[in-house]
């Protein structure tokens, strides 16, 4: 695992070197507490528990996550950098995974950083605090699985553009997966069968589960298993990339 973790710094410190990732941190930040407060109705509802703030966190994620993702690899295409790391002696998944692991780290800083809510909540009242570990747990988890989709569509171009729209475009769609939206097209064209098995991939229906207090290991292994799969079509990707 030391390539993975040489890759870890590599990004980690490219993080924390410009200020993009700081812009992004406190439009989260902001917009987190803004829909929480207003949207959300956080004092009128009158219910210790963070319900409205974990509510905006899927669509938060549709926008930050895949422009977190977008640099991962078509910056590294557009800037001809990506040749430089592939001639490094590790196997493509390492590179993959170290990235990756990264952008998810950062991620879960920008999620740790919303801990003021958590302390508000206990201020005003009296939370089930294992509903609201759960929820930041899904919360993980789902951006994992948002930004693993977006390091495969990376990979996939050059353009840091193009890369956030399919990835957006692509993640709304798995969000709402098992939602009439989705549903009542999917039923138009495919059999029955393939039409429930798409409706198991919703993102949001396995996020709700978990933002309710529900650990089930069958959401939390959903989440796992989608970054897993979606790291595999990335190093794929990037494999095919590189022998062109």
């Amino acid at each position: 695992m030391s390539p993975v973790w040489t890759v870890f710094r590599r990004e980690w410190g490219s993080y924390l070197a410009t200020p993009v990732a700081y812009v992004f941190t406190v439009i989260f930040l902001v917009l987190a507490a803004a829909l929480t407060y207003y949207q959300g109705g956080f004092f009128e509802r009158g219910q210790a528990d963070l319900q409205p703030f974990f509510a905006f966190h899927p669509w938060l994620y549709l926008f930050i996550v895949p422009a977190v993702a977008m640099r991962l690899w078509a910056e590294e295409r557009s800037n001809g950098t990506i040749e430089l790391l592939l001639t490094l002696p590790l196997p493509t998944w390492q590179a993959v995974v170290g990235k990756f692991l990264a952008a998810w780290c950062y991620l879960g800083l920008a999620l740790a950083l919303t801990f003021p809510m958590w302390i508000t909540v206990n201020y005003l009242g009296h939370p089930d605090n294992g509903v609201i570990v759960a929820g930041y747990v899904g919360s993980w988890l789902m951006a994992g699985a948002i930004l693993a989709v977006g390091a495969c569509l990376s990979a996939a171009t050059r353009s840091q553009v193009i890369a956030f729209i399919l990835t957006a475009s692509l993640c709304f769609l798995l969000m709402l997966a098992g939602y009439p939206l989705v549903q009542e097209f999917a039923r138009a064209w495919l059999p029955a069968g393939l039409t429930n098995a798409i409706a198991q991939l919703s993102f949001l229906s396995h996020f709700d589960a978990l933002s309710r207090g529900l650990l089930d290991l069958r959401d939390v292994a959903f989440f796992v298993l989608s970054i897993m799969a979606w790291l595999v079509a990335c190093t794929y990707v990037v494999d095919a990339r590189k022998a062109n």
